[in-house]
């Protein structure tokens, strides 16, 4: 890893932990170069993309001032939180959840109405997943991208390959609860039922309210461990 990347990180690792909170002004370029040792080209390079992706905002002859990245950040700021796990506030893993209860309705509905058999067929394999919390993680991602993909707008799967590897992280955790695993699979049933039916708004109806349950469920869990 360059030394401009190890820094970035270091400093978006101290923003999510609130070693650096918002409103407070960082070192300036010399004494961050000093710190880090390595050349104030490396440094203004590093407060440059902080900058760009949220983190900071740079004012002339100013040292930097740490954003609220809730309310300076961006798509870049997501992907920066995404790539840092150890570092991710619980608050972001619930925000992340309430998003995907707002969008996973909206594209499973789109797959039901225009390729019901895909469908069908995508869930009809949660029959022989193994009763793991693993091999449901990786079946439940798989399932999620295969609906977004068969819905007639391509950009939900865009996003959703955004989270890729922290789904499988936190849906692996979830899935450590066999009665999770099981309220799953009843839940992937009816789901086929509507599917069969083609019924899009008896699926977005059931994919809203799955959504909300493991919200909660995800939220005892967490509070328990």
């Amino acid at each position: 890893m360059r030394a401009s990347d190890k820094i970035e990180k270091l400093f978006i690792q101290k923003i999510l932990k609130g070693e650096f909170a918002p409103g407070t002004q960082i070192k300036s370029e010399r004494e961050l170069a000093m710190v880090f040792e390595v050349g104030r080209p490396v440094i203004r390079e590093v407060l440059q993309r902080l900058e760009r992706d949220g983190w900071l905002t740079i004012r002339h002859n100013q040292r930097a001032t740490v954003n609220d990245y809730w309310k300076e950040g961006n798509l870049m700021t997501i992907a920066h939180i995404l790539n840092e796990e150890d570092s991710i506030p619980n608050e972001f893993i619930i925000h992340l959840l309430e998003l995907r209860k707002n969008i996973s309705p909206s594209y499973i509905k789109g797959a039901v109405i225009h390729k019901p058999m895909e469908v069908i067929s995508l869930l009809k394999e949660s029959e022989s997943v193994a009763d793991t919390p693993v091999s449901f993680a990786e079946y439940d991602w798989q399932l999620q991208r295969g609906l977004a993909a068969a819905a007639p707008n391509p950009i939900y799967l865009l996003i959703l390959n955004s989270f890729g590897q922290l789904y499988l992280k936190l849906a692996t955790y979830y899935f450590t609860e066999a009665s999770y695993r099981n309220a799953s699979k009843s839940y992937y049933m009816k789901l086929m039922e509507a599917a069969l039916e083609k019924d899009g708004d008896k699926a977005e109806q059931l994919v809203h309210n799955m959504m909300e349950q493991s919200i909660r469920m995800w939220q005892e869990q967490t509070a328990v461990k």
